[in-house]
């Protein structure tokens, strides 16, 4: 999309258009932005990546979870705790996907012999194999949603916002 004298727009730039009318100021706008950008390339990678997931009989949830134990790192295995803040899912929503995998055969559950309140999860050897699937799909769809842009724009990109996560991230919000 192209304004008037050439510029090149995208969706955003017609809300931030409108945000100008409704007299939002420009420190606004730009927060705006950003978050409106950073949350459509994602739901656009996610889009793509469902698709492969799909073939693999996976849900984004159940990838999360299993690239999650698979950076663990040898044995590949994490208590519910660990998974749920590393893959950024409810306790309810990854007890669920702990079941499915399981149920797949990708995981199993073993007591934890150190505290016997809690339980580990680890990768099996099938779930080893899918994820490692996975994650080829996941470099896929990254490559094929983002065909075209630019290596260093990707690099720009990549560095600004982790610039902004360090300072909000650690924010609490209600």
């Amino acid at each position: 999309m192209r304004d008037d004298d050439g510029g090149r727009r995208d969706e955003v730039d017609e809300l931030a258009a409108a945000w100008r009318r409704d007299g939002l100021g420009e420190d606004v706008i730009a927060m705006l932005e950003v978050s409106k950008r950073a949350s459509r390339i994602g739901a656009l990678v996610q889009q793509a990546l469902r698709g492969e997931l799909a073939d693999l009989g996976l849900t984004y949830a159940e990838f999360e979870v299993l690239t999650v134990l698979n950076r663990a790192g040898k044995p590949y295995r994490l208590r519910p705790s660990e998974l749920t803040r590393s893959a950024f899912l409810t306790s309810g929503g990854t007890s669920n996907v702990l079941q499915r995998l399981q149920k797949a055969g990708y995981v199993e559950r073993e007591a934890n012999t150190g505290d016997a309140r809690s339980r580990f999860v680890q990768l099996t050897p099938e779930g080893l194999r899918v994820t490692a699937l996975a994650l080829d799909a996941s470099a896929r769809a990254h490559r094929e949603a983002m065909a075209g842009v630019p290596a260093e724009a990707v690099r720009d990109a990549a560095d600004a916002l982790r610039d902004i996560l360090l300072v909000i991230g650690k924010r609490r919000f209600r």
